[in-house]
């Protein structure tokens, strides 16, 4: 009754979803083969690649996730050699970042959850294990993987603040869905509390601490910096400053910010990378109203001139953040000043970039809070206290070292959840192994 019930509800969404897809479809020729994949349909080049062995499938919704799991990745590549590792995603973006992930054999976009689309590429796909980061519970395709055998972990889950009241409120239909599982690992002990409340089996709940945590501490080289800076037209010698992954509303605090110590003298430069690079025509007419001139990195071309300071270059391409947060002298990440929750402030840490960050970092409050504590990064309220936390670190380059040294050091001290992640997957997989037997 209960899958009855959802099955008519996503028919009855369909009139909803079909137009906005169908739109964006006619803007995008890329879109167009998606949406053959999203209704289970995979295409004879793929099917052929994934002939004659075993595949594993991780799920991974968007950008985010795709970067959290790339650890867990290389590390079930090391484990499995022998199987094809598909990777799916549902945004756009989050497939631009998948495609160039050498540890994985295939992309495909995540089948809308009717029946007939999941059984379809769960067929073609022939899993031997999937494995769902973070949230992502769809009904129908936990229930038809289960019926299937096919062994189902959740890797680096967590409950938020915002999402656990309505889990909870609905924990009579989230219960029989999670059974499907056969493992979960959760990011924390309050997030294992809280899968388990919804309706988990505490036996197969595990706390296997952040994915996040492990991606690797860089360092970049003069040589290697001065190329990025090149790409980017950015002067060498000059300070530059990234926001980050921000939202509507963000933009305005930052170029406020940018503005006033423009103003008072300050040379330095700015770097604007929206969350979503469709917003781009958005902030660049949003840098016009402050005055400030703005260039978009897609226009960019091998004879436009260097930046100079109190100007912005506006990033509207996607898998350009971490080359960019490795030449920035300091970086603020969005999501945080405005109430989406904040964003990973452990990509610019690992590269011992000073972070600064707003208050809402409802998602991230364990990382925001270790990095607080460590004194890897710095929290402000609103645009003046940006501001004024600017003047500060433009001030003390050594302040800004110290900043950048201890966020790095947080990476180094609490890695770990890869390792714990496998020795969880590894049980399963044994377990699947006997159980089949």
């Amino acid at each position: 009754m209960l899958y009855l019930l959802y099955d008519i509800l996503l028919i009855l969404a369909v009139p909803l979803i079909l137009p906005y897809f169908l739109c964006r479809c006619v803007r995008r020729r890329r879109l167009r083969k998606g949406i053959a994949e999203r209704l289970g349909f995979l295409s004879r080049e793929k099917r052929v690649c994934l002939q004659g062995g075993e595949t594993l499938w991780v799920h991974a919704v968007s950008v985010g996730e795709t970067m959290a799991v790339r650890p867990l990745l290389k590390a079930l590549k090391a484990r499995y050699p022998e199987k094809k590792i598909v990777l799916s995603t549902v945004t756009e973006t989050g497939r631009s970042i998948a495609e160039n992930l050498s540890d994985v054999d295939v992309c495909i976009y995540f089948p809308f959850d009717f029946g007939f689309a999941v059984r379809r590429m769960l067929q073609a796909v022939r899993p031997s294990l999937i494995v769902v980061v973070e949230t992502e519970i769809w009904p129908n395709f936990l229930r038809y993987a289960h019926r299937s055998e096919i062994p189902t972990v959740l890797a680096n889950g967590r409950i938020s603040d915002k999402s656990f009241g309505g889990y909870l409120r609905f924990s009579w239909a989230f219960r029989p869905v999670l059974e499907n599982f056969d493992a979960l690992c959760m990011q924390t002990d309050v997030d294992a509390r809280r899968i388990i409340e919804i309706g988990a089996s505490p036996a197969k709940v595990h706390v296997a601490k952040n994915l996040k945590y492990d991606i690797p501490v860089l360092s970049i080289s003069e040589e290697r910096k001065r190329a990025v800076l090149a790409t980017y037209h950015l002067p060498e010698g000059m300070p530059v400053l990234t926001a980050g992954s921000t939202h509507q509303g963000e933009e305005e605090a930052v170029l406020t910010a940018y503005r006033t110590l423009v103003n008072e003298g300050w040379e330095f430069l700015l770097v604007l990378v929206p969350r979503h690079p469709e917003r781009a025509e958005e902030v660049a007419k949003l840098a016009e109203q402050f005055g400030i001139p703005c260039v978009r990195r897609s226009q960019l071309g091998a004879q436009s001139e260097m930046f100079t300071f109190g100007e912005v270059l506006l990033v509207d391409t996607v898998g350009e953040l971490m080359d960019i947060y490795a030449i920035s002298d300091l970086v603020f990440v969005g999501g945080s000043l405005v109430a989406v929750g904040g964003h990973n402030l452990l990509e610019p840490a690992s590269l011992a970039v000073p972070v600064i960050f707003g208050p809402h970092m409802n998602n991230f409050r364990e990382i925001a809070t270790l990095i607080l504590h460590h004194h890897g990064g710095i929290q402000v309220q609103d645009a003046a206290m940006l501001a004024q936390t600017l003047r500060q670190l433009l001030d003390s380059p050594g302040e800004r070292l110290r900043l950048g040294e201890n966020g790095a050091r947080i990476l180094t001290e609490n890695r770990g959840s890869t390792e714990r992640h496998m020795e969880i997957i590894s049980s399963v997989v044994s377990n699947g192994l006997r159980a089949s037997a």
